[in-house]
């Protein structure tokens, strides 16, 4: 419980931009999913095209400070294996 209006007010900013960061985390998470999906159904054009719809969203969630540098490269690049992986 907040002491004083600013407290409070400094708690209801923070609950909006939580929910508002967990909206954009699951967005990522659910673009991610759906590479993962494609290339575990074999299907190379839809990983393809999951793909490049997934590397815009992950990027910008690294202006939004959702997720690291590192953390998004991390993701872009196993991703990218895993859609290479069905061109062999």
């Amino acid at each position: 419980m907040a002491n004083s209006r600013q407290a409070g007010k400094r708690a209801r900013q923070a609950e909006k931009a939580r929910k508002h960061n967990m909206a954009l985390r699951s967005l990522m998470r659910t673009k991610i999913k759906n590479v993962v999906k494609a290339c575990d159904a074999g299907d190379k054009d839809a990983a393809v095209a999951a793909y490049k719809e997934a590397v815009p969203v992950i990027d910008k969630m690294i202006n939004k400070g959702i997720v690291t540098k590192n953390k998004a490269a991390r993701h872009k690049s196993r991703l990218n294996i895993r859609v290479k992986a069905l061109n062999a």
